[in-house]
This record gives structure tokens, C-alpha cells and sequence, in this order.
């Protein structure tokens, strides 16, 4: 009905407490509905990011008992709506945020927030690679559950690289990679430069790899000492200037993504591309009939280490993931904490690698004969290799203002510029940090 035709209630046949009585009332009847399945149990809602969908949907049932049902909602896509949508959710104290999906740098935000409960202190044991078991902590408790562990490796066909002439056999720099590419008419290098979470995970991955970081102590908060005016960040700049100034790069880099960089692998006519991306790639190309990749195209798939900022510094591949955490106003919280250790387990850890190419977040995941037989032994080597020893972003509870910061100072990469971009960048940051200038 719309308003005009609503039949009116004179407003002495319902008194207005009556009506906020009878409406309050109805909302905790539709709560209490909401949490409960058809058979009367309880039932924990678990927020997904949209990876592996279908296999995690799988996982909540299998992780459903005779004592409560999970089911599962979907996530926007990017980071920052998922940040975005659950912060909102949190800060209203909503009892059915029980379970979520954490992009690893949401962590240290949401449990200083006060808005993740703890978990027991050996949900983080030997077993989890290290690379990932620190992203779960903050101020000396586990509020998180690590689920799978993601880093970024160069993806690049060999064909191309043989007629580049460029020597795959140890590290390349970023450098090294541009001018290949740009040596074979067509071939471009795909990275993530939209203005998004990913293009801050390239930048931090540079200035990492040429010794730097972006804040000095990040678990300081506000009080972090901003670190962007720097050497390092100076070299990062200059990589984003080489590739956005070079014929290597592809026509949207200022939009790109980790998907948009897919299509220029195996494009008609095309030579193919070097391209940094993560872990999902091999199973994307991987013929199936989900896609049209020929046996072989994807035997001209090869992969390497994360290209190197500076000559003379190992890479720090970007280390992301996924963390499992229960929500601090859950109304079962024992429930929730069980249902995350099921969830999170190394056998849905390797569920999900076999299935989705989401690595696992464990030692013995890594081991396990079924992923032995879903991907090459060099391959896994460099993923579990590339997490223990990559690179984190910030850990800080305001990393949605470093990383917004940045964005807004180093986007679009067709405008970054060495000899200014890291000075300006440091001086925002550490004005919008103190309070005297917003996003």
C-alpha cells in the first residue's frame, strides 16, 4: 500500500506507548525468529567474503550440529564495503553477527573496538604458518581464527619470457619484468592499481621490498610514526611510474583489479603478460568447464618469487588471507568459538586450496597428499614460502585511515611521481592521524 491509501488508525484506538510497546515487541519476536531455525535451535550467522563460496557454504553445513545451524551471508566484494558493512553491524551491538570473514587487517581495528570476542589461546599453534598466525593477534590476545593464507607470486607464460630473453632461473626486479614485457610488441604487466585495498597491498609490498615501511609502530594508533617520506618509498614510486609510463602497461591499469589483469594472460593475438596476483590464479586457468583454457595454454603457465623492488633486497610478497572471528555481541558465543574451530580446520583448509585455490593457513594443509595432487610441489613451495616470508601491511587499528590515506595521495598511478609522491603522502597521512585533515 502506498501512503495514500493506507487506512488510518484514529490515534485514540492506539495510544502511542501502546504502539511503541506492541512495535518493539514485534522486532523481538523477528530477532528471535531470525536466530532460530524452523526446528526451533539455535542458528549462527556466518558473514562471507564471496571466495569459494559454494565450498564455505558446504563447510557451515558440515559445521552445523545437533546443537545449532550456521548459515551463511554474503559479503560485497571489495574489502572496503566488507569492512564497511560489518563495522556497521558491529557497532550496533547486532546480536546475529555471529560469525565472520576477516580480511586479516580488520583484525587489529575491530578487536580494539571491542567488537570481536577472544578465542582460546591455542586457536594459533606450531602448526600455523607464521606469516599468517600473527595477523590474528592483538594486545596479546587471539581474536581471530586464521582460515587460509593468500600471498601474491609473478605469474607469467614461458613462452613470453623466452622470447623477452629475460632469465627466470633466479630473481627479477620489478624493472627487469617491465622491460621484458615491453620488449614483445602486445605483452603487458598486470598488477592492481584501481583505487581500492589492492593497490595499497602493491604499494606496501614495494616499500617493504626496498627496506622500508609505511609506519614505524603501527600498534601506537594515532601516535605512528609515518614513514612514507622515504628512500624505499621513493624506489616504489619509481616502479609505479616506470610501468604506468611504459608500453607494458595495460590500457586500464587506473581501474585494475585482480580480475581485469586475467583476461591479458591468454588474450587472442596476444603474447601474454608477467602479472603478480594471488594464489587463485592456477586453479582459474586450470581447464575445466567452468572456462575454455586449452591443456595447452595452461602448460605455458609458469610462476616465480614477487618480483624485487631494489636489485639487492629479497622480495616481500604481500602476505592477506582470510580470519574467521565471532562477534563480541553474539548471543552464543561457546557456540560460535566451536563452530569457528570446525570451520577453520586442515581439513577445510585443504578443502578449499584443492577446490578454490585458497591455501591453506597451516603446515599440515600444506602436507596433505590431496593437495600434493591438485598443484606442482614447486608451486606450493613458493606459496608457503612467500607467506612466511612476505610482507604485512600496518598492523594498527587505524589501518582504514593509513590505507584511505594513501589511496587518496598515490591514486592514480599515471600521477605518481618519485620526487614528490612519498613527501606529499607522509604529510597527509600524519594530518588526517592527528585529526587535522579527513579523508
Amino acid at each position: 500500500m502506498t501512503p495514500a491509501t493506507r487506512p488510518r488508525t484514529p490515534v485514540a484506538a492506539t495510544p502511542r506507548r501502546t504502539r511503541v510497546g506492541v512495535a518493539v515487541a514485534c522486532l523481538g519476536l523477528l530477532a528471535a525468529l531470525a536466530a532460530c531455525g524452523s526446528s526451533g535451535k539455535p542458528t549462527l550467522t556466518w558473514y562471507l567474503n564471496p571466495d569459494g563460496q559454494e565450498t564455505l557454504d558446504a563447510i557451515a553445513e558440515a559445521c552445523s550440529t545437533e546443537d545449532y545451524d550456521i548459515q551463511t551471508r554474503l559479503l560485497p566484494t571489495s574489502a572496503t564495503d566488507q569492512r564497511v558493512q560489518l563495522a556497521r553491524r558491529l557497532a550496533a551491538e547486532d546480536a546475529q553477527t555471529d560469525l565472520m570473514n576477516l580480511d586479516p587487517v580488520f583484525v587489529p581495528e575491530f578487536a580494539n573496538a571491542g567488537w570481536l570476542l577472544e578465542l582460546p589461546e591455542d586457536t594459533v599453534t606450531d602448526d600455523t604458518l607464521e606469516g599468517i598466525a600473527e595477523t590474528v593477534r592483538w594486545d596479546e590476545g587471539v581474536y581471530a581464527a586464521p582460515l587460509w593464507a593468500n600471498t601474491q607470486v609473478l605469474w607469467y607464460r614461458r613462452s613470453l619470457a623466452q622470447e623477452a630473453g629475460l632469465d627466470m632461473g633466479g630473481p627479477v626486479t620489478w624493472e627487469q619484468v617491465i622491460d621484458a614485457a615491453a620488449s614483445v610488441d602486445g605483452a603487458t604487466v598486470g598488477v592492481q592499481a584501481n583505487k581500492y585495498e589492492a593497490y595499497v597491498v602493491w604499494i606496501n609490498a614495494l616499500i617493504l621490498g626496498a627496506g622500508g615501511q609505511v609506519l614505524e609502530n603501527p600498534q601506537d594508533g594515532r601516535d605512528a610514526e609515518v614513514t612514507l617520506d622515504s628512500e624505499a618509498a621513493t624506489e616504489a614510486a619509481r616502479v609505479i611510474e616506470a610501468l604506468a609510463s611504459s608500453d607494458a602497461a595495460q590500457g586500464d591499469l587506473s581501474v585494475s583489479n585482480e580480475g581485469t589483469a586475467l583476461a591479458y594472460m591468454f588474450g587472442s593475438d596476444s603474447p601474454g603478460e608477467f602479472m603478480t596476483n594471488w594464489t587463485f590464479v592456477y586453479k582459474n586457468y586450470e581447464p575445466s568447464d567452468a572456462n575454455d583454457y586449452t591443456r595447452e595454454q595452461f602448460e605455458d603457465l609458469a610462476w616465480a618469487r614477487y618480483p624485487r623492488t631494489v636489485p639487492d633486497r629479497p622480495s616481500a610478497p604481500p602476505v592477506g588471507g582470510i580470519d574467521v572471528g565471532v562477534g563480541a555481541f553474539t548471543a552464543y558465543p561457546d557456540f560460535a568459538r566451536e563452530a569457528v574451530a570446525c570451520i577453520t580446520s586442515v581439513e577445510h583448509q585443504v578443502e578449499l586450496a584443492v577446490t578454490d585455490g585458497l591455501m591453506p593457513a597451516t603446515q599440515s594443509g600444506y602436507d596433505a597428499p590431496r593437495l600434493a595432487d591438485a598443484y606442482p610441489s614447486d608451486l606450493l613451495e613458493l606459496f608457503r614460502t612467500s607467506v612466511d616470508e612476505g610482507g604485512p601491511r600496518p598492523k594498527s587499528a587505524f589501518y582504514a585511515t593509513v590505507s584511505g590515506a594513501i589511496q587518496a595521495t598515490w591514486h592514480s598511478p599515471t600521477e605518481v611521481d618519485p620526487r614528490s609522491t612519498p613527501a606529499e603522502s607522509e604529510e597527509y597521512l600524519r594530518a588526517v592521524l592527528e585529526g587535522k585533515a579527513l579523508l
